[in-house]
């Protein structure tokens, strides 16, 4: 397994795009018409991310995109890009439930691994690698969040160490999204 930086140019975007999608499929599946149609504009958009370090790609021996990771440490880099007002919605939703970031903390932004692997301990080692570069930066704790629905990701994230500092959600008529805000305290 190794760890790029995501670059439209080199990297399989219409992967990016769904594994994407995956992360937060309920939000994006309230946005668009079909799931079809949430890849597709988060695939334009992704054409235009300008290469950094704060977005990898996961690649097995065969240079193929099997997952992405978005981590970053102490603050979140603001994005100028213009987007799609409903993925400019989706970051607004994600401002309301996520992590406070405090300084020298990594934050675990996005993680997902490709369905076809799911449950086969990639994720798991993924975060042990992120938490590995942590301690290596000697930075104070990692977070992530774990969305009320996803009790697999709370559960693994438990299991690995983290713990729940903070809960927040947010209600929009009848649309409700919370997330449990966990820490790993290194």
């Amino acid at each position: 397994m190794k760890y790029e930086n995501f670059n439209p140019q080199i990297h399989d975007t219409y992967k990016v795009a769904k594994l994407v999608y995956d992360v937060d499929f309920r939000t994006f599946d309230l946005l668009f018409k079909t799931p079809h149609d949430a890849i597709t504009k988060i695939e334009k958009d992704l054409k235009k991310h300008e290469v950094d370090d704060t977005f990898k790609v996961i690649l097995n021996d065969e240079m193929q995109v099997i997952g992405i990771l978005m981590m970053y440490i102490s603050k979140k880099p603001f994005d100028w890009r213009l987007k799609s007002l409903k993925l400019l919605i989706v970051d607004i939703l994600d401002y309301f439930v996520l992590c406070d970031v405090k300084k020298d903390d990594l934050y675990l932004a996005e993680l997902a691994i490709d369905e076809s692997l799911r449950g086969q301990g990639v994720g798991r080692k993924v975060i042990m690698d992120v938490i590995e570069y942590a301690r290596s930066k000697k930075l104070n704790r990692v977070t992530i969040d774990a969305d009320f629905r996803n009790m697999g990701a709370k559960k693994l994230y438990e299991r690995i160490g983290f713990s729940i500092f903070n809960k927040k959600r947010v209600k929009i008529g009848s649309f409700e999204r919370g997330m449990y805000n966990m820490e790993l305290i290194l």
